[in-house]
């Protein structure tokens, strides 16, 4: 859509989040007028860094904060949201549920209610996760697998999900969800996932940590094309409000195991280096990927990088960013 953007008031929760920090960059390129919400100050995320604070509003706050969200949607005269604010760290979850169940459902429900209660509000975009659907034995996932998570992140994921769909339902509320794999890219700044901390190991010149036994197979999603799903499902919305309520799977339709992954990226950097494999990740799903059919029939998406494209990316973007920090 010409111009959708342009001056368009939108709230992005997450900002400073890995998906975050790409879509309000591609926001304030196609001329948004962007309102982001930060709870932490991280000097080394991308919008820090790179100056992208100074071209988007800030609002300083926690997602679970509806009179907050009520404000912010008002004062700013809001028409789209992007609701990325999560604890999305599967270990974290298992260590501090609480917080990740407050962050992750309370702060879903809490934003919705401020957009219920906010007339201008007119598209928003929930980010679950392919977590979302716990363990199946069915593969690929479609959207009519069944939410039906059991350790701490992924049935905060499928609560959060299941409460955007009654207000949907409910409200007619104006929104979609999307459900994504596994992303990766430049801006990960959380070194315990795998493929920021086998880059930084490689430059290290240590052997990169496998958590789990290696075999954990997922679906790896890279950052820049989640950024533009997001964008692209807002503006379909908005010309098509049949697709709003549906949830879709966004998906490079790959299966592949995290030693296959470990070896891609030391073949990418040239690295001889053998990984060091743990065997300790508990109350992780191990083989899941997901159907991305429904967003190309019915969104007429398709994926912009393939997996080594993605990684190419992301090793540059890791070389440079780690250069400059040394």
């Amino acid at each position: 859509m010409s111009g959708f953007w342009q001056d368009r008031p939108t709230f992005v929760t997450g900002g400073t989040g890995l998906v975050g920090n790409w879509l309000v960059r591609s926001l304030v390129e196609a001329g948004a007028d962007v309102v982001c919400l930060v709870r932490d100050w991280v000097p080394q995320s991308e919008m820090v860094r790179t100056g992208l604070f100074h071209k988007v509003k800030t609002v300083r706050g926690d997602v679970c904060d509806q009179a907050l969200l009520e404000r912010t949607l008002g004062e700013y005269e809001i028409d789209t949201v992007i609701h990325l604010a999560a604890q999305t760290i599967v270990g974290i979850a298992n260590r501090n549920p609480v917080s990740t169940f407050e962050s992750n459902i309370q702060g879903t429900w809490a934003l919705l209610e401020a957009c219920r209660r906010s007339p201008s509000v007119k598209q928003i975009v929930m980010a679950s996760s392919d977590k979302a659907y716990g363990e199946c034995d069915t593969l690929p996932y479609d959207e009519s697998t069944p939410l039906q998570g059991t350790h701490p992140y992924d049935v905060s994921k499928s609560c959060s999900d299941l409460i955007t769909q009654s207000y949907a339902n409910t409200y007619g509320l104006p929104v979609t969800i999307t459900r994504c794999g596994n992303f990766y890219g430049g801006g990960d700044l959380n070194w315990n996932r795998i493929v920021p901390g086998t880059i930084r190991s490689v430059m290290r010149g240590q052997a990169p940590v496998i958590r789990s036994d290696g075999t954990f197979i997922r679906d790896y999603f890279y950052v820049e094309d989640g950024a533009a799903a997001y964008m692209l499902l807002a503006e379909k919305m908005a010309s098509d409000p049949s697709v709003n309520g549906h949830a879709f799977n966004f998906s490079n339709e790959i299966q592949v195991p995290v030693l296959q992954l470990v070896q891609s990226i030391l073949d990418e950097m040239g690295s001889d280096l053998k990984p060091d494999v743990r065997n300790e990740a508990k109350h992780e799903i191990r083989h899941q990927y997901l159907s991305a059919e429904k967003a190309r029939r019915m969104l007429d998406w398709s994926p912009l990088f393939t997996l080594d494209e993605g990684l190419r990316r992301t090793v540059a973007w890791y070389r440079e960013f780690l250069k400059e920090a040394a």
